[in-house]
């Protein structure tokens, strides 16, 4: 039987569970440490000897729990939905998740703990922080950058050699044509800044 935990039980959680069972594995044990009855991370932190995947869609929280789970020894895996196409040149994160029909192009790198979310384009060379998350359809052109606990918006565009800063929001539908500073709200076509992401 190959088990894995699955921490954190939201709506994001029920699909990583999805393409965890797609890739293999038999048994989905969630572990959330809201007021709920799933088992707490406290419960099962003695069970070294199942990976841990993270189902938190918020970057930050992510980010926190990925801490946690490190900080406790446990194996925290990548899931690669198996419709999606990856580059055996490109490099995933621990932690992340690549959603169904995702394509991550040659020499793609690609953090920790990072979201690729459905039908999403990571192509050539773009560097992607740790607790990224790129949402369904977006797509980042060749050399792209996104700093750490960056969110890009459903169907974005990001144009070839573009930086996006870190703990940015870039909203649905924009199309990035010049750098996002970190810290920045930004949509639009073309994408501009609007203000601070506190």
């Amino acid at each position: 039987m190959k088990q894995i935990y699955i921490y954190g039980a939201s709506g994001h959680g029920l699909v990583v569970a999805d393409i965890a069972r797609a890739c293999g594995y038999d048994e989905v044990v969630f572990v959330d440490d809201g007021d709920n009855d799933f088992q707490s991370f406290e419960q099962i932190s003695s069970n070294k000897n199942i990976p841990m995947a993270l189902g938190v869609g918020d970057n930050k929280i992510r980010k926190k729990l990925f801490a946690i789970a490190e900080q406790n020894d446990f194996e925290i895996v990548a899931l690669i939905h198996p419709s999606s196409i990856v580059s055996p040149s490109a490099a995933i994160g621990k932690g992340s998740v690549v959603m169904p029909l995702v394509v991550v192009n040659a020499k793609a790198q690609i953090g920790n703990g990072v979201i690729l979310n459905s039908g999403c384009v990571i192509e050539h060379e773009c560097i992607i922080g740790d607790f990224v998350h790129i949402s369904p359809n977006a797509a980042l052109a060749g050399n792209a950058r996104v700093g750490e606990l960056t969110h890009i918006g459903i169907s974005s565009s990001v144009i070839q050699g573009i930086s996006i800063g870190s703990n940015c929001i870039i909203g649905a539908g924009s199309v990035a044509v010049k750098n996002i500073k970190n810290n920045k709200k930004a949509y639009g076509n073309p994408c501009k800044e609007i203000g601070e992401n506190e």
